[in-house]
């Protein structure tokens, strides 16, 4: 007698025959994860910090920028620098931000795209909350832009980070970089990719770190920030993105986590 195997079908397509599968220790969330995702960058990071601070980089690279603009900062105020990457590059983040709150939506209404409920909604609550943290760091820091210091043709003093500030010295609010955030948030695109394209996730990445790069250098162009102040926002954005993505990962054997009638949870 042959025996018959029945199997029941999902509701929506199979993504990882659609996208492909990770490989497998890409969602084991051990030692290895870690190291990757939490320890290297955390190394990145602490060195690049110390070469901007210690190594006093943010000064050199600033000295030089301020030289190169004949002693001042001539594209403060210019068009590309001023309104096409700052005020357009920001505008132009929050209208994608929403164009996924939008594929979000869609996820509600099409069955085929229900596989990328969980991984949208991580996005978009990673890129909100990536730049909210900036703001919200930046609105309890006090320190100076580089426009603002003697150094730079300004009036105020170079006042480290956990130095006390003078009694009468009105606020500075430069640390983080808030611009760049709405660059490098876009990170979270390579958890995204890791989730739905594994093999997109790397360009994702390049994606948020590009943005990022490009808002920062512009600001320091313009002589808005330090480039610590562009490490300590990515770094900020990396660790947010990273925090978010563990309880929205994949099920330990590559599938994404769906719920609902006839689909695996």
């Amino acid at each position: 007698m042959t025996m018959v195997q029945h199997t029941d079908k999902p509701a929506v397509p199979d993504p990882a025959g659609v996208f492909g599968q990770v490989p497998r220790d890409e969602l084991r969330h051990g030692r290895g994860f870690a190291l990757r995702h939490l320890w290297l960058p955390l190394a990145g990071f602490l060195l690049l910090l110390a070469v901007a601070t210690l190594g006093h980089g943010d000064q050199w690279l600033a000295d030089r920028i301020y030289a190169w603009g004949g002693q001042s900062w001539p594209l403060r105020n210019g068009f590309v620098a001023d309104r096409l990457i700052h005020v357009a590059g920001r505008n132009l983040s929050a209208a994608a931000w929403l164009l996924v709150v939008l594929a979000w939506v869609a996820t509600h209404v099409l069955p085929d795209w229900r596989f990328l409920r969980r991984p949208l909604a991580s996005l978009l609550v990673a890129v909100l909350l990536s730049t909210l943290l900036v703001a919200w760091v930046k609105s309890w820091t006090n320190m100076d832009c580089p426009w603002d210091l003697v150094r730079y043709g300004g009036d105020r003093p170079l006042i480290d980070l956990f130095a006390l500030r003078p009694v009468g010295l009105g606020r500075g609010a430069c640390f983080p970089a808030g611009h760049a955030s709405a660059g490098y948030a876009w990170m979270a695109l390579y958890f995204f990719f890791a989730s739905v394209a594994p093999r997109w996730r790397w360009a994702g990445l390049a994606v948020g770190v590009g943005l990022g790069l490009l808002f920062g250098f512009t600001q320091q162009l313009r002589g808005a920030h330090f480039l610590s102040h562009d490490i300590w926002t990515a770094a900020l954005c990396w660790a947010t993105a990273l925090l978010l993505y563990l309880p929205f990962r994949r099920d330990a054997d590559g599938r994404v986590p769906m719920r609902g009638r006839g689909v695996p949870a």
